[in-house]
């Protein structure tokens, strides 16, 4: 926000002379800052959908079904990922859309408004992933203890134990909390920052407002 600073300092020195011009100046660099960010925010989703098929590629959930001999689970397993595809694809549509709207926003009203449906879009983006993320290890973690025959054996033990089984609960909510906290972390890093840089250039499109 150097350059926006330095442009500020020049309007309040010229206040009387150059007023519309510098608001003028002041809006088109916001409008430029914010465009870039939300142009930032769509091509990191893409790779990010891109890192996690690569690295499901390397994973072959329908053989693992079949050791455990109930390949029946690999029909909701695919019903599972298409929706879970589905979902991200409507939000890197919803980044798309978003970008071009205020790459073409003529007015300060309407690019503020922009910015704050798109600081909401990021946050479902992150909201949504968090939780899925937290569904999946559930549901992993339940078929693993179900249906793994190496892990049955292991459950029935566990369920005579009672001290046993408080323990091994809590070592895998433990085990969960730890994961989610590391996405949280990485998502506040990435999105965040990204995010916090939208909410700078909306403060100042409401000074401007004023």
């Amino acid at each position: 926000m150097k350059e926006l600073d330095l442009l500020k300092k020049d309007w309040q020195k010229n206040e009387t002379s150059f007023e519309q011009v510098t608001e003028k100046d002041i809006y088109r660099m916001i409008h430029k800052r914010s465009s870039s960010i939300v142009k930032w925010i769509l091509i990191l989703s893409i790779l990010e959908l891109i890192l996690w098929s690569v690295l499901s590629i390397g994973v072959n959930i329908d053989d693992y079904f079949k050791k455990m001999k109930h390949e029946e689970l690999s029909v909701y397993f695919d019903i599972y990922n298409y929706a879970s595809y589905l979902i991200i694809f409507t939000f890197i549509y919803l980044f798309y859309k978003n970008y071009k709207i205020i790459s073409t926003t003529a007015s300060t009203k309407q690019l503020m408004r922009d910015i704050i449906k798109t600081r909401k879009t990021v946050n479902y983006y992150v909201y949504y992933n968090l939780g899925q993320l937290v569904l999946s290890l559930f549901i992993g973690f339940y078929i693993a203890f179900k249906y793994n025959p190496e892990t049955v054996v292991l459950t029935d033990k566990i369920g005579s134990n009672y001290t046993v089984m408080i323990v091994t609960f809590s070592i895998l909510i433990v085990f969960i909390a730890l994961i989610l906290g590391i996405f949280w972390l990485f998502y506040r890093l990435i999105y965040g920052r990204l995010l916090r840089r939208l909410l700078d250039n909306y403060k100042e499109l409401k000074k401007i407002d004023l």
